[in-house]
């Protein structure tokens, strides 16, 4: 049986990925509140992370295009070496209605990410030089894709989501292709938005989830669903969910869940859904600096199918801030 996950998984830390390697741990990252570094922590269960000893294996630079708003990078492995995929901006400033992110990648050859040295790769270019962020990759008969969130100053919103496949871990080999943009009810309120997508295999088919909407109590998650053996790179291989599947519970006190990623059980046997939200809604200041987003993490249950039931945000059952002070 698995484990009981305790809620939250981490504290202070938006945009969660984990990675379970093979050497037993998982693997945690996320959004440091104050967007200045890189942080990585490792644990053999997801309900130690929290405890668990956090090191910054990389600062944002004093300048340049590396040098503020380092956001949601995500940890993975390609041919046998580690790799962190992040946004980052050269100032705080709104340009055509958005920030200045564009996408980067670091390379540590080490056998623990959280030792060694993380070498800088550059960004990864896409033909398109708008606000980009939120990339995620996968590995799928035999080829590596890339997935991310991307603004088209010519379509209304500020990202839709974008695939394309790998020359290497840090360069792309085909043009981007879009697969969605923010278009229905609950991906428009407060921001246009298609953001933060993560992918799962399983059951036959490829699950992309995405996020949309502000990142307030109207954040929510969707769902592409492709065959295992479609043309990935063709939009009409995938079916949009025309509703969110997983969005804020009042009665759970959860809001604004979202930019989720997926690992599985010790065992292997059950899939975990990990993500972000909040447990209140009055939010003092900036909602962009506001640190209480907590990552959080709950098994997946599947329909007849073969499709994935998300369900509601399960309930804290630990202790979280509700200060804006970022925790030590």
């Amino acid at each position: 049986m698995t484990e009981e996950i305790l809620n939250p998984i981490v504290l202070q830390r938006a945009d969660p990925f984990v990675y379970k390697h093979t050497d037993g741990y998982y693997y945690f990252t996320g959004s440091h509140p104050l967007y200045d570094r890189i942080v990585l922590r490792r644990a053999k269960s997801l309900n130690d992370l929290q405890e668990a000893k956090e090191v910054a294996v990389w600062w944002k630079h004093e300048s340049g295009p590396l040098s503020e708003l380092i956001w949601a990078p995500e940890i993975h492995r390609a041919n046998g070496k580690w790799y962190i995929y992040f946004a980052a901006a050269p100032d705080t400033n709104i340009d055509d209605d958005t920030f200045n992110h564009r996408m980067y990648v670091l390379e540590n050859a080490s056998d623990n990410p959280l030792e060694g040295t993380w070498v800088e790769k550059g960004e990864v270019k896409t033909e398109m030089s708008t606000f980009s962020l939120d990339a995620t990759t996968f590995f799928h008969k035999g080829e590596q894709y890339y997935v991310w969130a991307q603004q088209d100053l010519n379509i209304k919103g500020h990202s839709n989501l974008y695939i394309a496949k790998m020359e290497n871990p840090w360069t792309l080999s085909t043009k981007p292709v879009m697969l969605t943009k923010p278009e229905l009810p609950w991906e428009i309120k407060g921001f246009w938005v298609n953001e933060g997508p993560a992918v799962l295999i399983k059951n036959g088919k490829v699950f992309l989830t995405y996020s949309g909407s502000a990142t307030g109590v109207d954040y929510c998650m969707g769902l592409l669903t492709a065959s295992e053996d479609a043309d990935l790179l063709n939009p009409d291989s995938w079916t949009k969910s025309q509703e969110p599947v997983f969005q804020s519970c009042p009665e759970n006190g959860q809001y604004g869940p979202g930019h989720n990623c997926f690992t599985e059980s010790p065992d292997g046997k059950d899939t975990i859904l990990v993500y972000h939200a909040r447990n209140y809604t009055e939010l003092v200041g900036d909602p962009l600096y506001e640190p209480n987003r907590q990552a959080r993490a709950q098994k997946i249950e599947w329909d007849e199918q073969g499709n994935p039931i998300f369900g509601v945000p399960v309930p804290d059952k630990r202790w979280t801030p509700k200060t804006p002070e970022v925790l030590k």
